[in-house]
């Protein structure tokens, strides 16, 4: 069983993980992590920089060299099965430590930490059933394939989803046999610490996973364009995406980008609202707003519009956000930044005359410091408004009128992301049509999210990236198929 964490800030946290050794960054300077629910410095993270870098892509690659290379598949997956345990045994101190650092409720914490376990059993036990395949071929030739690691991974990931983030990412590398070096971001990285902590606890080889804090720009980008790096998994913006594209063609190295999104979600008239409501909001609003998939624009048939507005605002109204550990619906902004970006977009809304459906309420006793913003809907909103048009990454959900099937298409895919759609529909015809036709990497019919879909592969077109987390598909993006031809006579 592994050692419990004990508390909310369990480690040094100014330190960075290199050859399985927790040590100062090269630099010796730190950064300062803010608590999003009051502004207050809640810890101290490492400045890491290219000599750390380099230090974590030498200690992956003596790792696969070495003992992580030597381990069989079915070793693999039984330490990350015995990672996801140790987590199910430290839940509520993850949970705790991811609503303070990111500053969503409690049990977003709860529910995020019980994702990451879940990643950790799923490819735990998919390690060993990655197969190949025999070909047909010519008279005297035996042709097959099989999967091999790509080697030493690079991962940069973002402060909204450290946990799940992580086991889709790196749980899947590792169960492929890839040696991993994860960058996680400088506004919240406390847990990505922790999971480096309980790697240890449970025997995870030295350099297998490394973890680097720090700058984007200083420690992320020495991670893309390192020539040691021969895969990066990256989830942000898209400028940034493309920057770390960028970086990887210099390298000819595969890159899975999974960047932002702007998902609609289509009501028909024949929607069961009772059952649509919920969800419409959830999507909307959960984290406060700050999720790619999040399901911002709410696309209506305009025989129910009013009905769906009103309906919708009733329950914007009774939405309360206040501090984390508080455990409301919202908790607040990760950053000053990130909430006057929100702020500025509510302005918009405001100056050019679209009306404000509904709002949630900042509770009394929120503190002045905390990142906080209300809820907001945004009613007959035009598709090619830029609250339309543009990720907001924020609890503010707009809705649009459409009449019919096409109408509602062309709303639809008619911004630069295509990462995930609902639709609401009794029709099942409609519904499969609907699914062809929305150009996106997932469809939801009648639910949106799936229950966290561990199984069901992840990811976008266009502005919203290219490649594959989540289930399977996660594996074969994280190795490389070779092909083997054998003459025999």
């Amino acid at each position: 069983m592994a050692e419990p964490l004990r508390n909310p800030l369990p480690f040094a946290t100014h330190e960075v993980l290199v050859d399985g050794r927790w040590r100062d960054g090269a630099s010796r300077q730190r950064l300062p992590l803010l608590n999003p629910s009051d502004g207050s410095v809640l810890a101290e993270i490492a400045r890491g920089n290219a000599a750390d870098i380099d230090a974590a892509v030498a200690a992956a690659q003596a790792a696969l060299d070495g003992e992580w290379g030597r381990l069989t598949a079915a070793e693999r997956g039984r330490l990350l099965m015995a990672m996801g345990r140790a987590v199910l045994e430290q839940v509520d101190e993850l949970a705790r430590l991811e609503a303070l650092d990111v500053g969503k409720p409690l049990k977003q914490g709860r529910a995020d930490a019980l994702a990451l376990a879940r990643y950790l059993e799923f490819y735990g036990g998919a390690a060993d059933k990655v197969m190949g395949e025999t070909i047909p071929y010519l008279n005297g030739y035996t042709a097959l394939t099989w999967r091999e690691p790509h080697g030493v991974t690079g991962h940069v990931v973002p402060w909204n989803y450290p946990m799940q983030i992580i086991g889709r990412s790196v749980g899947a590398a590792l169960a492929m046999g890839n040696a991993c070096v994860l960058k996680p971001a400088e506004e919240a990285c406390l847990t990505a610490l922790a999971i480096g902590r309980i790697a240890q606890q449970c025997g995870l080889p030295a350099g297998a996973l490394n973890i680097v804090p720090g700058l984007g720009e200083e420690a992320g980008a020495a991670l893309t364009a390192h020539p040691g790096v021969r895969h990066l998994s990256f989830t942000g913006s898209v400028a940034t995406g493309q920057l770390v594209q960028a970086a990887a063609a210099r390298n000819t190295v595969p890159v899975t980008l999974e960047l932002g999104g702007k998902s609609p979600q289509l009501v028909f008239a024949d929607a069961d609202l009772d059952a649509a409501l919920p969800f419409l909001v959830n999507a909307g609003i959960q984290n406060a707003g700050q999720t790619c998939s999040a399901g911002s624009r709410i696309l209506v048939e305009r025989r129910v519009f009013d009905e769906v507005v009103e309906r919708l605002a009733q329950r914007y109204r009774t939405l309360r956000v206040g501090p984390a550990l508080a455990d409301l619906e919202l908790g607040p902004l990760i950053s000053q930044r990130q909430h006057g970006i929100v702020s500025r977009y509510l302005g918009l809304a405001r100056e050019s005359g679209l009306g404000i459906a509904g709002q949630g309420e900042i509770v009394a006793d929120a503190p002045a410091g905390g990142f906080y913003v209300r809820p907001t809907l945004v009613a007959a909103v035009p598709g090619d408004h830029a609250l339309a048009q543009e990720e907001i990454f924020g609890p503010v959900q707009v809705v649009i009128a459409f009449e019919g099937e096409a109408e509602a298409v062309r709303i639809a895919n008619g911004t630069p992301y295509g990462l995930v759609a609902g639709v609401w529909t009794r029709d099942g015809s409609r519904a499969l049509r609907m699914a062809r036709a929305l150009k996106c990497g997932q469809v939801f019919v009648n639910n949106y999210g799936a229950g966290g879909g561990v199984e069901l592969p992840f990811g976008g077109i266009g502005a919203s990236g290219h490649g594959r987390e989540k289930g399977f598909e996660a594996l074969y993006g994280f190795s490389a198929l070779k092909t083997v031809a054998i003459l025999h006579g």
